[in-house]
């Protein structure tokens, strides 16, 4: 199965970049705040705290997206909900990274972040496509296609009082029913319209 190296891969270089990006961010903040240097008039403590605050933030996100390809890796499940959205999210940031590498660092710093954009995508798809239970045909067993929650139900259709077919809840469903006009139907003779 490739999916678990995958994870095991995506978390330890995610790992991998959180600790460089902090650590590059934090370098910058401390040459600036050394060196006085200032960009278009900004204060230079300012820059410098922005600095390191955009390192220490972009850091823990990276850090929270290897822990979530980490759980991935050792649960051996898809990942749901919020750790889905940040490995999404992950991805379309190694996308963009890649396209300002290209411009500014060069092919080797660009082909990394497509293959990490790559290798997220992977941990995505793989886990689609392979996770979750398969829908087959109603009443079936398990490995034969069928849907195993429909084992336990009643058939439709079966004699003599096996309950109500649309799951034993005793109460009308839509459609289940004719429709009912709330006031009594009356019964008019039609008046001749010719003496």
């Amino acid at each position: 199965m490739v999916r678990r190296p995958v994870a095991w891969v995506v978390a330890i270089v995610l790992l991998a970049e959180a600790f460089f990006i902090g650590a590059l961010n934090w370098f910058l903040g401390m040459v600036v705040e050394r060196q006085k240097m200032s960009l278009a008039g900004l204060d230079p403590d300012v820059m410098s705290t922005s600095s390191k605050i955009g390192g220490l933030v972009f850091g823990l996100y990276f850090a929270l997206c290897a822990l979530v390809a980490l759980l991935v890796a050792i649960r051996d499940r898809a990942p749901a909900g919020f750790g889905r959205v940040l490995l999404i999210s992950v991805a379309v940031v190694h996308g963009l990274l890649g396209a300002f590498a290209l411009s500014l660092m060069g092919w080797p710093a660009f082909v990394f972040m497509v293959v990490m954009l790559g290798l997220v995508v992977l941990l995505l798809v793989t886990y689609d496509r392979d996770g979750g239970p398969e829908q087959g045909v109603s009443g079936g067993a398990p490995k034969a296609g069928g849907d195993p929650r429909a084992e336990d139900e009643p058939a439709t259709g079966s004699p003599e009082g096996a309950g109500p077919a649309h799951g034993g809840t005793g109460e009308p469903r839509d459609g289940d029913e004719e429709p009912q006009d709330s006031v009594p139907a009356q019964v008019t003779q039609p008046v001749p319209t010719t003496p």
